[in-house]
């Protein structure tokens, strides 16, 4: 959830109310219940294949979970009523790739007037714990943060279509410690003792609660996990996760599960506002153990999640199979200027990173990292063929204007480079650069092969945003593996660039806002030892919105009569 230390902004117009029947009985008159809000998703700087709210303001993911359907459901904090935090909603998208989204009504309200409903989770009560689904196994309830100046409380909401409309629990809350500053809850199933398990942060007391429950609605505190890693000024969108660990990162198929160490090992994410080290917001994690009512980390290091500055409360899918790669997204921005980004001229605010893929495996001097990679993006190419795939790239680049043949301005480019020779004596750099031919402006990046072997990226060259926070040059260091292989993915995404070293061993998002379209792109690499063998695979991605615009150029989202048909949830593209 937002930070209490940024000014909120709240907007709430005082005009009166209407009833809301399962959701709240309070909502703003200009607040539209059951139908999706429309959004216009064909601006310059609007993204194609990363999520973005209709209209308005977005920040955290919350309640992500996979239904037995195979749908994914994406709540996230929202304000419909400005383009900026406060009056915090849950707005709500359906997808079955994690890339074509559609977009859904709003589901969950404040009660009343200067009520949020904060950062949250759901889950899928198959077994009807809480009593509340006595005649269905999908039932879902949410758990959520519910803020008041004079408290932060969680209470939770139940749904019996699906997850597309919700009901608060009479009871609420379900946990209250006289706090203001007590919030973010996720959520878990514990099968091996039977019970919810629920972290919540004690913001300001850098503390993550552990509590447990048999049926979501009464609540035992177990454990705390206090004053770890990097503290910054506060704690907040904990999430407790079983992942696997990779037997060996640099086989050939490292996420098959064959490949799955047998012992359960479990990960500890924590975001921190302000304070990061580039400032602002960031995610940190730690590997560890969990039996239930105590977690314990590896050790005490603080990893770091993504060496960009835009990638903050990341939150992992509910009902993801423990023995696969667990899902996340992230919220591509930064408090430092989310508020002030020049995508309110086309009446939105914010973005998601694009879903990845986690792992942890044993790829530093460290330990226990955390592997990231890109969920598949096969659905979003625009052609199986490739609109470069060069193979002699060894001291050599090539030129891709792309601005005609892909009109989403985004791409997907692999870069590995093979025989490397030991860094006593490598040598040499790879470099690419994405520009605009009509302004000049350019978003850049590059790797040492010797060295300290670094890699950079620089968006100083993007013009249509200053701002004394957004700090335009990040960096990190890769080492390269006995096969002497190194591998860059990126995907550009008109105002969004995120990359992939060594096969998701470090990552970086990074947003930008350019004048000009970027249409050109140039990779190549340069003063590389004789042997070295350099290649690129370039694709273009398909937009994910434009099939679903109306006639009238709108994304109109599920308009259907019943919002959890299977329409609703498979897409309802053109109305």
């Amino acid at each position: 959830m937002f930070s209490l230390l940024v000014p909120l902004f709240l907007v709430f117009l005082g005009l009166g109310a209407i009833a809301q029947s399962t959701t709240s009985s309070y909502v703003e008159p200009n607040v539209p219940t059951g139908t999706p809000i429309p959004g216009n998703y064909s601006g310059p700087l609007r993204p194609q294949i990363h999520y973005s709210p209709p209209a308005d303001f977005m920040n955290d993911p919350n309640g992500l979970f996979l239904d037995a359907n195979g749908t994914y459901h994406l709540y996230y904090q929202y304000n419909p009523t400005g383009l900026v935090a406060g009056n915090q909603h849950w707005g709500h998208a359906t997808s079955i790739d994690l890339y074509h989204w559609v977009n859904q009504p709003i589901a969950i309200f404040p009660g009343a007037e200067g009520e949020g409903i904060f950062t949250g989770s759901a889950v899928i009560d198959v077994n009807n714990t809480s009593g509340f689904f006595p005649d269905q196994s999908n039932g879902v309830v949410a758990i959520y943060t519910l803020n008041t100046a004079e408290e932060e409380v969680q209470e939770i909401a139940y749904s019996y279509d699906g997850g597309f409309s919700f009901i608060k629990y009479a009871g609420n809350p379900v946990i209250s410690v006289n706090s203001t500053q007590f919030r973010d809850p996720k959520v878990i199933w514990y099968a091996p003792t039977e019970s919810w398990v629920m972290v919540v942060s004690y913001a300001q007391d850098y503390t993550i609660g552990v509590y447990t429950s048999p049926n979501l609605k009464d609540w035992t505190h177990a454990s705390n996990f206090s004053h770890a890693g990097l503290l910054g000024q506060q704690y907040e969108c904990p999430n407790l996760i079983a992942i696997p660990m990779l037997v060996n990162a640099s086989a050939s198929n490292p996420l098959a599960t064959s490949n799955f160490a047998n012992n359960s090992m479990y990960m500890l994410a924590i975001s921190i506002n302000p304070g990061a080290p580039l400032g602002g917001s960031i995610t940190q994690y730690f590997p560890g153990f969990f039996n239930g009512t105590h977690f314990d980390p590896v050790d005490s290091a603080a990893r770091i999640a993504d060496f960009g500055k835009d990638n903050y409360a990341s939150q992992w899918f509910y009902n993801i199979s423990a023995d696969s790669p667990q899902i996340s997204l992230a919220w591509a921005s930064n408090w430092q200027y989310s508020q002030v980004v020049p995508t309110a001229t086309e009446d939105f605010r914010s973005f998601m990173s694009l879903p990845r893929r986690n792992v942890l495996a044993n790829v530093t001097r460290i330990g226990y990292d955390l592997v990231s990679i890109p969920y598949d993006l096969t659905p979003l190419q625009s052609s199986t063929t490739p609109l470069v795939n060069r193979s002699d790239l060894a001291n050599s680049s090539f030129t891709l204007d792309y601005g005609t043949s892909v009109p989403s301005g985004a791409l997907y480019f692999t870069l590995t480079i093979f025989n490397i020779p030991p860094n006593a004596i490598a040598m040499g750099t790879a470099n690419f650069t994405f520009s605009s031919s009509a302004t000049g402006e350019n978003i850049n990046g590059g790797f040492f092969l010797g060295g300290d072997t670094p890699f950079f990226i620089n968006r100083g060259g993007i013009l249509g945003f200053d701002n004394p926070f957004f700090t335009d040059k990040f960096s990190t260091n890769t080492i390269i593996d006995a096969t002497g292989t190194w591998v860059l993915r990126a995907v550009i995404d008109r105002s969004v660039l995120e990359v992939f070293l060594d096969e998701g061993q470090k990552s970086a998002t990074t947003t930008f806002f350019a004048e000009g379209l970027l249409d050109t792109l140039v990779v190549g690499t340069a003063g590389i030892n004789e042997g070295v063998v350099a290649e690129c695979v370039v694709y273009g991605l398909d937009s994910a919105w434009e099939a679903e615009e109306s006639a009238s150029g709108l994304v109109l989202g599920n308009v259907t009569s019943s919002a959890n048909s299977t329409n609703a949830t498979m897409g309802m593209y053109r109305v």
